[in-house]
């Protein structure tokens, strides 16, 4: 299922770790702090589970949005890039 993944986390060294932890389930960055891609009911959470040990108890919010075809086929997007 084609998922979302953003992020608000201060520490820039948690930031990369939770986006590396998104490249490595084959999510493509969209913006700075957003992934998009496919990912299956186990790997979703698998994803969030790696990401919650690294998070800790630091500061921080990361929401994974699963998306179905028709929502997303119904998205608008604006800009260039």
């Amino acid at each position: 299922m084609r998922c979302l993944v953003v992020y608000d986390i201060s520490s820039e060294r948690l930031r990369a770790k939770v986006a590396d932890a998104c490249l490595d389930y084959g999510l493509s960055r969209i913006q700075l702090s957003a992934f998009l891609g496919d990912l299956s009911r186990n790997h979703q959470d698998e994803l969030l589970q790696k990401v919650r040990r690294r998070l800790g108890r630091a500061a921080g919010r990361v929401a994974l949005f699963p998306l179905c075809d028709t929502d997303f086929r119904c998205r608008i997007e604006v800009g260039t890039g």
